[in-house]
């Protein structure tokens, strides 16, 4: 029974989600978005080199954690955490990894590696 209440909190919280972030909220003045943005995406691991120019990438945000789910069997990037560094732009902190994630409404940039691993992105929204 607790299950089902679970799954049924989780499927109403992503509708809410997806109906309530516009194309034009910021990431940043949020505290839940989701949102996808489109564009040249990349990965490459010890045995694995995925490079797609029409890719996407979906990003979720609950308080100040985002997880990135990628087209085209790119593994997700998850539980990156940001700080706002100016009035529309967010940049990732922590030791979670090495490298730079930028994010506002319009624009989302990777180049982040972790556990040899790497994850590259240049799209928009």
């Amino acid at each position: 029974m607790i299950s089902i209440l679970k799954n049924c909190c989780a499927v109403l919280l992503t509708a809410f989600v997806m109906t309530s972030c516009s194309k034009n909220t910021d990431p940043a003045d949020v505290d839940i978005f989701a949102g996808t943005f489109r564009g040249s995406i990349a990965y490459t691991d010890s045995g694995t080199n995925i490079q797609e120019n029409n890719g996407s990438v979906f990003v979720t945000k609950i308080g100040t954690q985002y997880n990135f789910k990628f087209s085209d069997n790119i593994p997700a990037l998850t539980g990156i955490e940001f700080e706002r560094k100016d009035d529309n732009t967010m940049v990732n902190i922590g030791s979670s990894g090495t490298g730079l994630i930028t994010i506002n409404k319009d624009k989302l940039v990777i180049g982040f590696a972790r556990d040899g691993k790497t994850w590259t992105a240049n799209c928009n929204r």
